[in-house]
């Protein structure tokens, strides 16, 4: 399947999966699959990557190195990121003296991420804000992170929505997505595919009583372009120093970007 790779930004704006939609009609179908996984988000996750997901995003923020001494003025925005996975662990890592909010399209994502919030008693250091990646409802040069783990390949204009990360970010400002990639170690490709198509919508069905979500997923998954057509897409859209770090083989990639 990986010739059914998207290779270039625009084909993500019509594909549904391996369906191909009418343009604008991606985004309340992908809102649909979120409805629906909302409540089971994280055993979701767990069974996209065998429990690997953890790991990948506690990298991620380490990567990131928010401070961890306080600073009132510095400020990240986590999007697509409803549930609060990665601003939890931004915030945990900055001694709970650090803000981020999370912005997401989808209400129902983001009424997970506001209980479990309450529960860690985060309330304060994290806000949710719906709104859609490719039209941020934020100034110019808001924010010194932009983060985003499993969304990129939901967003239809992925090329806006990284223009809109660009935009927002101060000067010196990151860029960091966290997204399922192509596996790139021989063998590991074709078993993990095969799990991909057969294995992940059957175990999704099993646990949650639906597979439609599930096999919406894995497709958005292999559809989604390579490491290195995503990385000139953020050049393209205007981040410097660009580079990318894969994990488990490239099951996953970290990408990363600066405004300078």
């Amino acid at each position: 399947m990986a010739n059914d790779r998207a290779t270039k930004a625009e084909d993500m704006a019509t594909s549904y999966g391996f369906e191909t939609v009418s343009d604008g009609e991606k985004q309340p179908l992908v809102n649909d699959v979120f409805y629906k996984v909302a409540e089971r988000y994280d055993v979701m996750n767990d069974i996209m990557s065998a429990g690997m997901h953890r790991l990948w995003k506690d990298a991620m923020v380490a990567s990131l190195a928010p401070p961890r001494k306080g600073r009132p003025d510095w400020r990240s925005i986590d999007v697509a990121g409803g549930t609060g996975d990665i601003a939890f662990r931004i915030v945990e890592t900055g001694n709970r003296a650090i803000h981020t909010t999370v912005l997401d399209i989808n209400s129902a994502m983001l009424a997970v991420g506001e209980t479990r919030a309450e529960k860690r008693g985060l309330s304060e250091q994290v806000d949710f804000v719906e709104g859609n990646a490719e039209k941020l409802p934020y100034e110019d040069n808001s924010f010194d992170a932009y983060t985003i783990a499993f969304g990129i390949r939901n967003v239809p204009k992925i090329q806006t929505a990284l223009e809109e990360a660009f935009r927002v970010l101060k000067i010196g400002g990151r860029f960091l997505c966290l997204e399922f990639s192509e596996v790139e170690m021989p063998i590991l490709d074709k078993v993990y595919e095969q799990w991909s198509l057969h294995g992940i919508p059957k175990v999704g069905k099993m646990v949650t009583g639906d597979g439609e979500p599930y096999q919406y997923l894995v497709e958005s998954i292999l559809k989604f372009p390579n490491q290195e057509l995503f990385a000139s897409m953020l050049r393209e859209a205007g981040f410097a120093r660009v580079d990318y770090r894969n994990y488990t083989g490239g099951i996953a990639a970290l990408h990363s970007g600066w405004k300078l």
